[in-house]
């Protein structure tokens, strides 16, 4: 009698042990290009993330496929280029744009859910429908306020429920907003970045200001005292980021959850700064991706093997062994109709007349202890709208040698996202009028561009020459149009059309 009373107990204690492990957190910044210490930043304040990286995997070369907001979201959640998945540009307000509701089949969060995690959601969302990417627990927070995130999410990763936890924490930080600093002495005033006024600070924030002439000016931008004052902002408001970070691990250490967790740090896409945000340039798709891994037997290990947002997906379903690596989907994959089957409202909706079977992505969850190991040969980037009014549709692919831009809608005007037009960065150039420089490029043929652009970026990964019109790189120019057309067609992308009569 007494072992049958004593079984099911010890039973119970295992599961509960087994159930703690494999959790993970998922920490998306907003608007943030690899300016950190342990990607050689000399001023960035990073000490918590330079941790991670120390006792993980730091990939060198990991890239957003797409520099906008909403539809990068989209495809970290769903696993598929957002030209796929639907959600062409921003979810909110009048934009209106909105992933298809049989993509469900392959949601991240639904997926993780379904493999026995519980899910929780705290900070910017920016995706639709709510239901595609639905989270068991939306946690109330301030994305401004990384430290103040932390805090509230405490509870919900010590929870006692015995299930491993999935919690998307993403910041608002550093992307622009907040007003104008309108300490600055120039006519043109910096935006504050989500940073307090007159050096005000965030309740749980040791604020850091940056002096605008010690911080370095990335190539893709003029060196300006606009662009000066505005680069200090962002700086700021990335530290913040970092000491939220710092307390997430903390609370992992306090309840002895720390090796028991992945960690995977990254952001949606670039810095918030013409020539970056919202193209398909290096400075709008290199992201910072740092992966702490409890369980990786080598740490402190740095990765030129190429990733994309597309591998996030299966690689946090394949850590939580729920991965179909044969059919490259979960194991329990739920069709979409058998999910809407008793959802009245939208169980007929099958736009997008096209198989949401499986991902595009691949995980690398294997190599993230082998330095020397490869993941990507080609990667492919695809934008289309960011705003509703900005209509651009763009294509890229990149093997490591050279990156072909297909500019979809070249012969229109390059479209501004309202808040990098009206930044001063931009405006003191725009000023100067078309032939003033902006980086690499004048502000006339940043608007104004080309079909193709060529570039050779083991030599100048920051896109300065246009090769595509040098008869020496004719069948480059040819091979890569190939890949774009194939990627495309492998993607059931719309615009691909485009070959054929524009």
């Amino acid at each position: 009698m007494m072992m049958r009373i004593l079984l099911p107990l010890v039973a119970l204690a295992i599961g509960s042990v087994h159930a703690a492990e494999r959790n993970i957190i998922f920490i998306v910044t907003d608007d943030q290009s690899p300016t950190l210490g342990c990607y050689g930043d000399p001023v960035a304040h990073s000490p918590a993330v330079d941790k991670l990286a120390e006792d993980g995997t730091l990939f060198r070369r990991a890239y957003a496929t797409t520099a906008s907001c909403s539809a990068s979201r989209s495809v970290v959640l769903s696993g598929l280029h957002n030209h796929f998945n639907g959600q062409f540009g921003h979810q909110h307000a009048y934009h209106k744009f909105s992933s298809f509701h049989n993509v469900v089949s392959l949601s991240l969060p639904l997926a993780l859910n379904r493999a026995g995690y519980r899910t929780g959601q705290i900070g910017k969302y920016h995706v639709s429908p709510e239901e595609v990417y639905r989270f068991e627990s939306y946690l109330k927070g301030n994305a401004r306020n990384a430290v103040q995130m932390a805090e509230v999410a405490k509870d919900f990763i010590t929870d006692d429920d015995p299930r491993p936890f999935f919690l998307y924490f993403a910041t608002s930080d550093p992307h622009r907003g907040g007003g104008k600093d309108n300490t600055y002495p120039g006519k043109l005033k910096p935006d504050l970045f989500g940073n307090r006024p007159e050096k005000g600070s965030y309740d749980g924030i040791d604020e850091v200001f940056y002096d605008p002439k010690t911080v370095p000016v990335p190539a893709f931008l003029p060196d300006t005292p606009e662009s000066r004052s505005e680069l200090a902002q962002y700086y700021q408001s990335g530290a913040r980021i970092d000491q939220g970070v710092a307390k997430l691990v903390e609370t992992l250490k306090e309840a002895n959850l720390y090796d028991k967790t992945l960690i995977v740090f990254t952001a949606d896409h670039g810095m918030a700064f013409a020539g970056a945000k919202t193209t398909v340039f290096e400075a709008g798709l290199h992201v910072p991706f740092i992966v702490r891994d409890p369980y990786q037997k080598r740490r402190g290990i740095e990765s030129d093997a190429m990733i994309s947002h597309v591998d996030i997906a299966p690689s946090f379903i394949d850590f939580a062994q729920a991965l179909d690596r044969k059919k490259n989907r979960p194991k329990d994959f739920q069709e979409a109709n058998d999910y809407w089957s008793d959802k009245d409202y939208v169980k007929r909706d099958n736009r997008g007349n096209r198989p949401f079977n499986s991902y595009h992505g691949q995980s690398w969850i294997d190599i993230l202890d082998d330095a020397e190991a490869n993941h990507r040969k080609t990667m492919f980037a695809s934008h289309t709208f960011h705003e509703i009014t900005m209509y651009y549709p763009m294509r890229a692919v990149w093997d490591g040698d050279f990156k072909l831009i297909w500019n979809i809608a070249s012969g229109l005007p390059y479209p501004f996202a309202s808040d990098l037009w009206a930044s001063s960065t931009w405006q003191a150039q725009l000023e100067k009028g078309d032939h003033a420089f902006y980086g690499y490029m004048s502000v006339g043929s940043y608007v104004n561009r080309p079909a193709f652009e060529l570039y050779n970026v083991r030599e100048n990964r920051y896109e300065a020459v246009n090769l595509a019109s040098n008869p020496e790189f004719a069948e480059v120019l040819e091979s890569m149009k190939k890949k774009i057309k194939e990627f495309q067609k492998s993607t059931n992308d719309p615009w691909i059309s485009k070959w054929d009569y524009e």
